[in-house]
């Protein structure tokens, strides 16, 4: 028989409520936020933690299983990724302290309302079938990736940091970019931040015992994972046998180091000189085959400036000196301004007439867009007096080297953060993409490393090496399966330094005729998380929980 239960019969102080109960309206946002903000930086390089990658958004997802009101909710997530990303670009206020403040919190917004998705979705989640709730964490890790690909084209794009290229040293992970892109590897990792959330809600908060302790979610994420992983785990081990190398020379990697307060000055121009010379004699002093100096090398423009021709021939005796052709980034200003990139060969004449022009163009630093509004805004850079212009095409490069042909696929400054732009260059013909930046505008701060996981992404995404030279790192070779091979670094360990290295970059013989299924099929992977979203929100409307009414407090006496 049920014991009837009165006000009388408690023990008010037996059972005070607890420091956690009284205070959890605070300490719980609280803790979420300075967990999100941790875990979100310390996923992305410089850090070496990327394992914080797989459970940075666990946090947040825990948290909105316990039903938080969704003003809470909104205003600290959207905080959160606002004073996340803000700290992540903390390396921009070396160019511009206003544009951080802007794109920090802007960026944290726009991945932020990723969360707003989450706290709607789930809402009811405890409770439901298995199926509904796997459809939810799926299509919950589908519009992740989404968000992501907007990010690339919407406000003419800053696909800055992806979370797949938080795993840029993690290779068994990074293979999946070679048949979804870049999207594959965020995907799998948001199902892990998901799952790891709802095992811990299931052990804490609905307290299951036995076998009920498993999660469902989480085999899931194992299942995803492995999917992921196991079918490139040959590929990256047979790479490696000696039959199916390739050699393409030895590269010789110049960085200058200039910083950028006397780059663009006349009167400083002998130290760019200076400095491009002799490292370049070191280099081939090295057994170069091949030299590459980063974007925008020389200060003055190779075509239509009065100085122009003393550049050419200068360039031309360097490349004679050193007794090896020079792929330099550099600006030209013929029916207008251009960043671009060309091939100095003293056995064909000096300069060749091949230019590489610069697609994607840097807003504020390269450009004022809408400049009929925006025109009372000035360029970061100070380059130019006027706007420069984009390049509409991905031709690459040819340079001759020791009797071989090598094509180059182009991509200046920040290009190789663009999925398509690599895409393009490898459709193209190129053998190699080789990125030329200038990280030196940007201190000794993360921004370096951050901009070379790209790489180690576009590397695997198209299957061909990336080779980068920076004016003051990162410089360095990664192979098509996203293997650092080499790392530009001086006696202590740092990449930001004044001074030259020699590699020699080879490729694996079986890509040599053959594109990867990204590159054939381009973005296929996002009308797949499309329908994922759908999926999940249809079976998250129509498919409710079995019990939505929680259970009174009589019925959980027990009887005498």
């Amino acid at each position: 028989m049920q014991k009837k239960f009165t006000a009388r019969d408690f023990d008010f102080e037996k059972y005070e409520p607890s420091f956690w109960a009284l205070n959890a309206w605070w300490m719980a946002p609280a803790a979420v936020f300075a967990l999100t903000v941790a875990l979100t930086v310390f996923s992305f390089p410089p850090s070496k933690a990327m394992a914080f990658a797989y459970v940075f958004a666990a946090p947040a997802c825990y948290w909105a299983l316990t039903k938080p009101r969704f003003k809470t909710y909104a205003l600290v997530m959207l905080a959160a990724q606002a004073v996340a990303w803000t700290i992540i670009l903390a390396w921009l206020h070396h160019v511009t302290w206003g544009g951080l403040l802007l794109l920090g919190p802007f960026t944290g917004a726009w991945i932020g309302v990723w969360h707003l998705a989450v706290w709607r979705a789930l809402r009811d989640f405890v409770g439901r079938p298995f199926l509904v709730r796997v459809a939810i964490m799926l299509g919950l890790a589908a519009l992740w990736v989404l968000i992501e690909w907007t990010r690339t084209w919407l406000l003419s794009g800053f696909p800055w940091l992806p979370l797949g290229a938080s795993q840029w040293r993690n290779i068994a992970v990074l293979q999946i970019a070679s048949f979804t892109g870049q999207g594959g590897i965020s995907f799998m990792l948001i199902v892990f931040n998901f799952a790891f959330a709802a095992y811990m809600h299931r052990l804490f908060r609905e307290r299951q015992s036995g076998m009920r302790r498993r999660s469902p979610e989480f085999s899931v994420a194992l299942l995803v994972l492995l999917f992921a992983v196991v079918p490139f785990l040959a590929d990256v081990w047979v790479h490696k046998r000696p039959e199916n190398v390739e050699s393409y020379g030895r590269f010789g990697l110049v960085q200058p180091d200039i910083p950028q307060s006397v780059k663009w000055s006349r009167e400083n121009s002998d130290l760019s000189f200076d400095t491009l010379a002799s490292l370049s004699i070191i280099s081939s002093q090295m057994a170069a085959d091949i030299i590459i100096w980063p974007e925008a090398a020389p200060p003055y423009a190779v075509h239509g400036w009065p100085d122009s021709d003393k550049l050419r021939a200068w360039l031309d005796e360097v490349a004679t000196k050193a007794k090896a052709p020079i792929l330099t980034g550099i600006v030209t200003e013929d029916d207008a301004f251009y960043n671009a990139a060309c091939v100095v060969d003293p056995t064909r004449g000096g300069v060749q007439p091949g230019v590489y022009k610069k697609r994607h163009l840097v807003p504020f630093g390269e450009y004022v867009p809408l400049r009929p509004l925006l025109g009372w805004l000035e360029k970061v850079s100070d380059v130019s007096s006027g706007d420069t212009k984009a390049g509409t095409s991905a031709q690459p490069l040819f340079v001759r080297s020791g009797g071989k042909l090598f094509v180059a696929g182009m991509l200046i400054c920040y290009e190789d953060i663009f999925p398509e732009l690599a895409r393009a260059n490898a459709r193209m013909g190129a053998d190699v993409h080789v990125v030329v930046t200038n990280n030196g505008w940007f201190g000794e701060g993360g921004a370096a490393y951050q901009h070379a996981a790209h790489s180690v992404l576009r590397a695997v995404e198209t299957r061909r090496p990336v080779i980068r030279c920076g004016n003051s790192g990162w410089s360095g070779w990664i192979d098509e399966y996203g293997v650092i091979r080499g790392e530009m670094t001086n006696r202590d360990g740092t990449i930001y330094f004044r001074g030259t290295d020699t590699f020699a970059v080879t490729r694996d013989k079986r890509w040599t005729s053959q594109q990867s299924f990204y590159v054939e099929h381009g973005d296929w992977f996002m009308g797949v998380c499309g329908v994922l979203v759908i999926f999940g929100c249809a079976m998250a409307r129509f498919y409710l929980p079995r019990n939505t009414t929680p259970p009174t407090y009589a019925e959980t006496v027990p009887t005498e």
